[in-house]
């Protein structure tokens, strides 16, 4: 006797649907993939050095939208790859060679991605080279205000725990340091990118340290305190 199908799984509703709540759910899902994935962190380090090089260098139109649509790519397939890997996880609860080759599909996805965005970066600086030769004073500001840019970002997106200051000075830190680096841009669109990549990074900080919060236990709760009650 054929067992009586299972109905369908009913999943609670978001809140909210409309235009505003489609983005709210959109911008956590970015969060989320920065604050989990060391991939997606490593490329939104990548993408900031990109933001430097594109508003120091005086790029032509099709270079900046090359450049800037290679990014939003990477930025694409390793949310997909990510949300990939969750589906994945959710239907299958054991080992399974299918699901790995899977994964791995997906994971090459990314990799030939940011392969072909370095090639392209690469391609493009050979191609300007000359006007990389005459831009030393841009170049040294870049490198003398974009290096501590980036490593505020990189401060921002690491897991590792740390005092709440320390985001904070590192977010003011990048901006302050944005904010210089814009009055000499050679584009601004490549600066507006960048000081939104500075956005996401205090967001992700900021998502990762209210999760931190969610999951500690309550204050008295350790677990000789537990042990203690137990008894």
């Amino acid at each position: 006797m054929n067992a009586p199908a299972r109905p369908p799984p009913h999943f609670p509703s978001r809140r909210g649907s409309g235009f505003l709540a489609s983005f709210g759910h959109a911008w956590a899902g970015l969060i989320h993939t920065v604050v989990h994935q060391r991939n997606m962190r490593v490329h939104l380090v990548s993408a900031v050095l990109v933001g430097l090089v594109g508003s120091g260098i005086p790029l032509g139109l099709a270079e900046k939208v090359t450049l800037i649509f290679c990014v939003l790519l990477i930025f694409f397939a390793e949310i997909l790859n990510s949300a990939l890997e969750h589906l994945v996880d959710l239907a299958v609860n054991h080992f399974d060679e299918k699901a790995r080759l899977t994964k791995d599909a997906a994971a090459a996805g990314v990799l030939v991605l940011a392969l072909g965005t370095v090639v392209i970066f690469a391609a493009i600086l050979v191609h300007n080279w000359e006007t990389v030769r005459t831009s030393t004073d841009a170049i040294v500001r870049q490198v003398a205000l974009g290096l501590p840019l980036t490593a505020c970002v990189l401060v921002l997106v690491l897991p590792q725990p740390r005092p709440a200051w320390v985001d904070v000075l590192a977010f003011l830190g990048g901006c302050g340091l944005l904010a210089v680096l814009a009055q000499r841009s050679a584009s601004l669109v490549f600066s507006a990118m960048t000081a939104g990549l500075l956005f996401v990074a205090g967001s992700s900080a900021w998502t990762r340290r209210r999760e931190a919060r969610s999951t500690a236990p309550p204050a008295g709760d350790s677990p000789v305190n537990g042990h203690e009650k137990a008894g």
